[in-house]
């Protein structure tokens, strides 16, 4: 009987030992668990983070666009307005030139119909470049007023982002 309470108290005492080696690793994984789930929220955080400065530099973005396609506009309505400022000059010279020929026919005191004609059809093409210029310009003004009501709705909202 001896041996039977020498075994049972070395049956016990390994049951014991396995009993604190599986608490121990019980606690370790609770540790382990914690630990891990700190390391989430933190990627978490940090994810989130990241997420908003992309937002951020993808609104920048998307303003530089904006601003570029506004200077390419500006710049194609300026160089509309050129080439109809150049059609006006044109078409006041071909004016002077005509006007001229018809005071030169009348100091001569010859009445050439056709040099009406020409004086005629040469103020007629003044008028609408004239027109075509003004209607450029106007254009040009228009856009960089609506460019200026549109401002002030991104400034606002660049500085309630800051």
């Amino acid at each position: 009987m001896s041996d039977i309470d020498e075994l049972q108290r070395r049956i016990t005492s390994a049951m014991d030992r396995i009993a604190s080696s599986v608490s121990d690793a019980g606690a370790a994984e609770a540790r382990v668990a914690a630990e891990l789930a700190s390391a989430l929220e933190d990627e978490k955080r940090a994810n989130a983070q990241l997420t908003e400065r992309l937002q951020t530099l993808k609104d920048r973005c998307d303003g530089l666009v904006r601003d570029a396609k506004a200077a390419d506009e500006a710049e194609a309505r300026i160089s509309a307005l050129d080439l109809e400022l150049q059609r006006l000059r044109m078409a006041s010279d071909q004016l002077r030139q005509s006007n001229a020929a018809l005071r030169a026919a009348n100091e001569e005191g010859v009445g050439e119909p056709h040099l009406i004609n020409d004086a005629l059809m040469a103020e007629l093409e003044v008028l609408r470049a004239d027109r075509s210029a003004d209607a450029a310009e106007a254009s040009s003004i228009i856009s960089a007023l609506m460019a200026l009501l549109d401002a002030p709705e991104t400034s606002s909202e660049e500085q309630s982002d800051a």
